[in-house]
Parts: structure tokens; C-alpha cells; sequence
């Protein structure tokens, strides 16, 4: 059988769009023996149909699903999958340097966090994931993926829902109806738009009401599927029209792609025009496709003013997919240095900057990719290089901070790392993700203020505080060196106190805590920092020290700290594992989970769910299994109330195993542990 064009050959053949996640191979039956996917306890990330099935059995490890016949009451993942983070709200801060631009081009992400089937719901063991913490920058997330063997809906799955919203960015599902060259079925489109005895579409329906009950916040419409006719194109508007006034009254959103036009067929524009204008005017924004040219988005900007839009609800397709921040982009066609931008940026697969490395690279390897792509080659927001070909989202785009309210804490969890520690100690060697569980995180990394050589900063996984990753400061403190960490909206009151966690690896330095009661002066300057002193200590290891902010009143507006070597002038390594700051008040631990139980069980997997009399009040629960000896071993962490426990053994003389759930607040309080046991 010969193989599926890849995503390069069809563009260049212009069969088909180039839009395109990676695809399994076709439906094939089961394997004789294999397990069937039903009976598996695993949950993953869910994915549909949208009415009638392939033909055939599904491959190994798919469930085929509709959408027209899902339920919320029916679905035996949903208490996995749910998001339980609010949408945060956000404020954009004086721009870090004089480039970066508020209300004008934003930022729209298409991330293919993982396969369409086989997806855990709630994180995996390993670190090697793309561990996304460049949210400052985003506007808009979309879960890639679909494909015509396994599904072509998709719902994000909680883990990412609840990073995003701690960081004020909203998540889109997929629904993406694929060219014919990839397994496409007209079908699939007639059924997306099918309509019911009173004229409503009901699918529309069904999709506003997944993502109300798995708590993301819309849906990016892709329609690929050549073959359509003028009936079906009108059926396709008012179906995204539906869609739209749906998920205005609930708070969601609807992003068109640029493929489908209004008389049915596939005719990818590159613009904003007539053949596409109505699709855009029924959703929100419009991903306009990669063959771009200046002039198109010069029109399609002046076309939105005509149509009483925004302009920057268009946003130009960016691949790069296969070379990230080496791509070649016209940016003055799309983020000007001299004049206005002309529309927003729709990044293709960012994820690149995991995808690209080799074999056997390391969590900090990722990062160093990843701070170069949305950074740029400096590594330093407050000051880009200019000659850097990759015009880096922080060289256009200002930065946003939802860190508005006490308390407030941090321990620079990135949601991924090769151990799991607590107070320091390692509580599991396992390497992990979930990104759920990650902080929220400095916006602008890495700011460093400095008359002398700059010290290199980054998340480091060798040690932590809490989590996976601390930040490191590693290198000569020639001179003081300022390290931004946060801005912030914090109101001052006469009890408020900054915490930090921190030790001294190498060399000897003086802390200062650094903090901001006003913006600066103007964009690219530096806050106006009172420098406080932390107390003196000798412990070794790790040590915290509170600063209460005496002389300040108002708002603090930015926290970092100042480091000052003071021994004979070598190598500093300094790691930072925790930064808190609260009041009197919220301080304490939130109460314990209630009604501990398994709800499912199979060998060595099980199902646990609990409950809590304010959930508002937990940040994320953690799980451990108390083994006979009374030693407990972190099996895992979840922003649900429902966890998955697999590949269990029983230890030596062990009748039962016991699991302990604590819930964790914001400052990383762990309550009383809810128990429960099972037999084996």
C-alpha cells in the first residue's frame, strides 16, 4: 500500500490544505487478543465524530464516538477531563521593552499536545512532554488535532484548560474536517451541519454544551473537505452562525478557518474577501491561511475597518512546524516596526521546540528551545537583539500578569520534571507531567538589570523546592544583578509579607527582595524597585526568608530580587524554589477532602474520587499511597476530584493498599488526609 502524503507533498502538489495534524494509520481491525478500550480504566483526553462512524473497527487503542449521542450524565471520563481553573483575568503591565505593543497583534497558539486517541486525561510518567509557559503572550490556545481514523473533534483535556486559565488565556476544542487526501468524508461535513424538524443545527448545540461541561471556552472550525456545493456552504454558515449565538450566551467563542468559502467548496484565500467575509463575520476571529502575501493582509485589514471589525480578529498563519524560530516570516507584512500592525499571528505547532530535539534530551534542553522562540535570541525581553531574524512574540506582543490578588504563591513548578519534591525532599523519583499543576509562572524570562556580565537564568530540574523545577542563577556577579520576576496588581496592607524560599549553591551572595509600588516610567524602563533586605541566615540548604513590606503602601506593580556576590568574586549558583506573598488572613490550610472512594477498579488500576465542602478554596489535591511500613510514596497531583491510579503492586505482606488525599491552597497548605483503602 503506498503511504499517505505527508503535510509537505500535498502542499506542494496543492491537493490539499496545509493545515494538518499528523495522522494515524487507516482504520484497521483490532488485533486478535488486543484489549479493548472500553474495558481500559485509563481515561483519556475525549475526541468524536460528529454523527456516523468510519467503516470497518477502529485501530488499536480507538474508540470510535458521536457526537450527536454524547451526554454528560453518560460520559465515564468527564470527572477527569472537566477543567476546575476559572478563566483568570489579566492586565498588561508598561511593555518590557519599547517594541512590544498592547491592543494591537495578538497571539494565537495551534498546539498538538499529544494524539488524538490515547491521550491521558491527567498527565503521564515522563517529563518529556511540551510543557507550554509562555502564556503571557497568548491569546488564544487551540488543541490541535483530529484525524479521519480515530476522530475529528476534539475536547481539550484538563490538564491544559487549567495552565491556561491561570494564566487569563482561553482554550479552543478542534473540529476538524480533514481534505479527502487524508481520509476526509463529505459526509462527515453533511453531518456536522445536518439540521433538526424545527431548522436548528443540533451538533451546534452539542458542542456548546461539551465545552460548558468539560469547562474550556469555544471551538476553531476547521472545514477541509472539498467536494461541497452552494446548499451545503449556506448549511455550513448557519450552522457557525448557530454555533456563535450559542456560545455568546455561554460565555465561548467560535475561530474560523480560512478553507471552506461561502459557495461550498475548498479554496483556501489567504485573505479576508468575498468568498470568505460572511464565515468571518458569524464567528469571532478568522485564522487567515499561510499563502498570505503583504498586500493580501494589507486588504484583508482594510476590509475588516469596512465591515466594522477589528482588524486584529485576523490572525495570519505562521508555520513552524518544521523549523520553529529558524521559519522564515515577512514580519513587517504582519507586526510593522514602524507603524501600525496589520493583523494578529496565528502560530502553526509551536510545539516544535520539543518536537526537533533529539533523542534523549533533557527538560532544561526544551526550555532553552522554548525561551529562544518566544524570547528571541537574547534571551531577554528588556532587551531584543535586533538583528535576531526571528521576530519573537516578546519583541511585538506586551506581556500579561493575572497576578492580581493574596495570597499569592509560587515554587516555579513548569508542570513537568524527572522527580516530584516536597519541602525539599524528593517525595517520588519518577519523572512526570501534568500540567495542571503548574505555577504561575514570571512573564518575562529572563529580565536581568545588570552594569556588569550577565548571570544565565533558567528553570532547573536537578532540585526543587515544591514540584519538578526551581530557577537557577548561575554565573559571575561581576556587578548587582536585578532578576524580574513578577508583575503584579497586589494591594499592600500593614500585615503584608514576602516570602522566599532560596539557597546558596556556589559562592556567596546577598539576597534583597525587590519590590515596585509603581509602573515605570515608560515601556522598556525599569520598575521603580525599593530594595529590602532579607535577615540574616547561616542555615545551609534551603531556607526561607519573610520580608514584610515596611514604608510601602499602595499596590505592589513588581517582585524580584537583587544579588549581590560578596565573596571573592567567582561563580555564583543561586536557586530561588518558592516566592509567596500573603497577608494575615488566607493563610491557612484549606479543609480535607471528604468521602474518599474507588469507583472503579481492575488489578492494579483504580479510580479514585472524593469530594470537598469548597473547592474554590483548593489550588490542586495530591495523592499518596501509604505503604506498611507507614512510609508514603506521591503517586500523583490533580486539579479534579478524581484521580487515576495504575500499575499498582501489592508490597510484600501488603492485604490492602491506602491511599491519603490532602487538598492544597494557594500558599501550598496541605490539609488532614482523607483515607481510603482497597483490597487486593
Amino acid at each position: 500500500m503506498n503511504p499517505k502524503p505527508t503535510r509537505r507533498t500535498v502542499l506542494i502538489a496543492g491537493a490539499a490544505a496545509a493545515f494538518l495534524p499528523a495522522l494515524p494509520a487507516p482504520p484497521a481491525r483490532a488485533a486478535e487478543g488486543a484489549p479493548k478500550a472500553t474495558a481500559a480504566l485509563q481515561p483519556y483526553a475525549s475526541y468524536w465524530y460528529p454523527d456516523s462512524l468510519p467503516s470497518g473497527s477502529p485501530g488499536p487503542g480507538i474508540t470510535w464516538r458521536s457526537l450527536k449521542t454524547w451526554r454528560a450524565a453518560t460520559d465515564p471520563d468527564l470527572a477527569f477531563n472537566a477543567s476546575s481553573v476559572p478563566l483568570a483575568r489579566r492586565f498588561t503591565p508598561a511593555p518590557a521593552n519599547t517594541t512590544a505593543r498592547a491592543g494591537q497583534a495578538r497571539i494565537q497558539s495551534l498546539v498538538s499536545f499529544g494524539p488524538t486517541s490515547s491521550n491521558p486525561s491527567q498527565g503521564s510518567a515522563t517529563a518529556d512532554t511540551y510543557a507550554l509557559t509562555h502564556w503571557a503572550y497568548i491569546d488564544e490556545l487551540v488543541f490541535w488535532g483530529g484525524s479521519s481514523g480515530e476522530g475529528l473533534i476534539l475536547a481539550p483535556n484538563a490538564p491544559v484548560v487549567d495552565a491556561a486559565h491561570r494564566h487569563g488565556v482561553p482554550v479552543l476544542g478542534n473540529v476538524f474536517l480533514p481534505p479527502a487526501a487524508y481520509g476526509g468524508q463529505l459526509q462527515w461535513t453533511r453531518d456536522l451541519v445536518q439540521r433538526d424538524a424545527s431548522g436548528h443545527y443540533p451538533l451546534a448545540a452539542q458542542l456548546v454544551a461539551v465545552a460548558a461541561a468539560y469547562g474550556f471556552d469555544g471551538w476553531f472550525v476547521n472545514a477541509e473537505t472539498g467536494g461541497g456545493d452552494s446548499a451545503l456552504g449556506a448549511d455550513m454558515l448557519g450552522f457557525v452562525r448557530e454555533l456563535e449565538r450559542l456560545s455568546e450566551a455561554r460565555g465561548q467563542r467560535v475561530t474560523w478557518y480560512d478553507a471552506m468559502t461561502v459557495n461550498g467548496s475548498v479554496s483556501w484565500q489567504g485573505a479576508l474577501n468575498s468568498r470568505n467575509q460572511d464565515f468571518f463575520q458569524a464567528a469571532d476571529d478568522m485564522f487567515v491561511d499561510f499563502r498570505w502575501s503583504a498586500e493580501s493582509l494589507a486588504s484583508s485589514a482594510d476590509r475588516a475597518a469596512q465591515l466594522q471589525r477589528d482588524r486584529y480578529e485576523l490572525w495570519a498563519g505562521v508555520d513552524v512546524e518544521s523549523n520553529g524560530s529558524n521559519t522564515s516570516v515577512d514580519w513587517d507584512a504582519i507586526v510593522p516596526t514602524d507603524r501600525p500592525h496589520v493583523t494578529s499571528v496565528g502560530l502553526y505547532r509551536p510545539e516544535w521546540t520539543r518536537n526537533h530535539l533529539p533523542a534523549g534530551h533533557t527538560p532544561e534542553d526544551f526550555h532553552a528551545a522554548d525561551d529562544r522562540f518566544w524570547t528571541g535570541r537574547s534571551l531577554d525581553p528588556s532587551r531584543p537583539d535586533p538583528a535576531d531574524g526571528w521576530r519573537a512574540p516578546a519583541v511585538s506582543v506586551a506581556d500579561r500578569s493575572t497576578v492580581t490578588s493574596l495570597p499569592f504563591a509560587s515554587t516555579f513548578n513548569t508542570g513537568h520534571g524527572l522527580r516530584w519534591y516536597e519541602d525539599g525532599e524528593v517525595a517520588s523519583g519518577t519523572p512526570w507531567n501534568h500540567l495542571g499543576l503548574q505555577d504561575r509562572l514570571p512573564s518575562r524570562r529572563w529580565v536581568v538589570r545588570t552594569d556588569g556580565q550577565r548571570p544565565a537564568v533558567r528553570f532547573d530540574f536537578a532540585d526543587a523546592w515544591r514540584g519538578g523545577s526551581s530557577v537557577l542563577v548561575d554565573g559571575a556577579l561581576d556587578r548587582p544583578a536585578v532578576l524580574d520576576l513578577y508583575a503584579t496588581r497586589l494591594p499592600i496592607g500593614p500585615d503584608t509579607v514576602v516570602e522566599l524560599t532560596h539557597r546558596a549553591e556556589a559562592g556567596t551572595v546577598r539576597v534583597e527582595l525587590a519590590v515596585a509600588a509603581a509602573e515605570p516610567d515608560e515601556a522598556g524602563a525599569a520598575p521603580p524597585y525599593t530594595y529590602l533586605p532579607l535577615p540574616a541566615g547561616t542555615a545551609d540548604g534551603w531556607r526561607t526568608s519573610t520580608v514584610r513590606l515596611t514604608g510601602l503602601t499602595g499596590t505592589v506593580h513588581a517582585i524580584g530580587v537583587r544579588l549581590t556576590a560578596t565573596g571573592d568574586g567567582g561563580p555564583v549558583r543561586w536557586r530561588l524554589g518558592r516566592l509567596a506573598v500573603h497577608g494575615r488572613t488566607g493563610t491557612g490550610a484549606p479543609a480535607a477532602p471528604s468521602g474518599p472512594r474507588i469507583t472503579a477498579a481492575s488489578g492494579g488500576d483504580l479510580r479514585l474520587a472524593w469530594n470537598h465542602p469548597a473547592p474554590g478554596t483548593v489550588r490542586h489535591y495530591t495523592v499518596h499511597r501509604v505503604l506498611p511500613d507507614g512510609t508514603r510514596r506521591f503517586l500523583g497531583g490533580t486539579c479534579q476530584r478524581a484521580y487515576f491510579a495504575g500499575g499498582l503492586t501489592p508490597a510484600t505482606g501488603e492485604r490492602a493498599v491506602r491511599f491519603e488525599v490532602r487538598a492544597v491552597g494557594e500558599l501550598y497548605t496541605a490539609s488532614a488526609p482523607a483515607t481510603v483503602t482497597h483490597p487486593w
